[in-house]
């Protein structure tokens, strides 16, 4: 376990400063972008990203249908890369993501949605990486090195990135106005003290929950349980928990839902409290729930970056249960920082 405060850490905290440099140095490329996109109008999104890129896709999904009101699907990569197929994609607006940018399969769906007659957008820390040189449009991150195996500030920024793309092309006012007030709620969130959570946390298995664009932050939070902790986390909607799932909880069993301002909030409240009901451990970012206890939250001028916020605090705290548990979350064994699929 590091003696010293873990990289992990150290970049967590950077995210406000992240994002504000994002804020700063990303305008022309998301206006370019954007203009792109509502010239060619796009029928329907496509997706393609693996790991936390992918929950940041997820994310975006909600926030395409919501907002664009276009459907949002994600292209499993191996289409192009292991089977040779070539989808069709005429009028559609693809949205890749990869910190790295390097991985050959997510390049090669990315480069063959473009000759299928997509418009292609890269969102990366390495704009120069072989996603950024074969996507017609490219949107750096501007999250600085990241050095820690888990990705925090990469992850925060692509969410910001691909949002700002979709208020920019809807030039949503309200949301665009929400974007650039982050910083200042971000730094707010790496204060929140979510420890009453960590110390629930003992066991080998837990569920996370969310419900539209917290569900995306639910997946990542399982992931992260799972790559800096060990932990076999589960995440489910609020909805779909019910379906199966609500039978392995025990007394005692940790759950942590993430809830945002949103028209989801009460129906997440109100599976919070269930499973409280039934003995466990229920963690929950809203002041809706009476039975659970409700976790220290920032609530943002939008319910759509509510998720951003919370998965900042979220971070904060998963880096302290891997260190409880003897683990250094900088090097999750198995794991390397750049991974390249074929």
């Amino acid at each position: 376990m590091p003696s010293e405060q873990t990289l992990m850490r150290r970049e967590i905290l950077e995210i406000p400063e992240a994002v504000d440099r994002l804020l700063t140095n990303g305008a022309e490329a998301i206006a370019t972008a954007a203009g792109a996109a509502r010239e060619l109008d796009p029928r329907f999104l496509i997706s393609v990203a693996r790991g936390s890129s992918d929950h940041a896709c997820s994310y975006l999904k909600y926030a395409s249908e919501l907002i664009l009101r276009r459907p949002m699907a994600s292209i499993g990569p191996s289409v192009a890369s292991i089977y040779g197929v070539d989808l069709m994609a005429k009028d559609a607006l693809c949205i890749a993501i990869s910190q790295s940018g390097q991985s050959p399969d997510i390049a090669r769906m990315t480069e063959g949605l473009a000759a299928a007659g997509a418009m292609t957008v890269a969102i990366t820390n390495n704009p120069d990486s072989r996603l950024g040189n074969v996507a017609a449009a490219t949107l750096p991150i501007h999250a600085g090195p990241e050095l820690s195996v888990a990705a925090t500030k990469t992850f925060v920024t692509s969410l910001v990135a691909g949002l700002w793309l979709v208020a920019e092309i809807k030039g949503e006012a309200e949301l665009l106005s929400a974007i650039r007030a982050l910083p200042a709620q971000l730094e707010a969130a790496t204060r929140c003290d979510w420890s009453g959570a960590a110390e629930a946390i003992s066991g080998r298995s837990l569920f996370t929950l969310g419900r539209g664009p917290s569900w995306a932050i639910s997946n990542e939070a399982a992931l992260k349980f799972k790559e800096t902790c060990l932990i076999h986390a589960e995440s489910y909607s609020s909805a779909e928990v019910h379906h199966g799932p609500m039978s392995i909880v025990e007394e005692g069993f940790p759950v942590i839902a993430f809830a945002a301002g949103d028209a989801a909030e009460e129906s997440i409240a109100a599976t919070a409290d269930e499973l409280s009901a039934k003995g466990a451990r229920v963690f929950a970012t809203t002041g809706r729930v009476r039975r659970a206890t409700e976790l220290p939250h920032v609530r943002t001028d939008h319910w759509l970056t509510d998720p951003i916020a919370m998965v900042v605090s979220f971070y904060g705290m998963v880096e302290t249960v891997a260190l409880h548990r003897g683990i250094d979350p900088d090097k999750p064994r198995h794991l390397n920082k750049v991974t390249e699929t074929l």
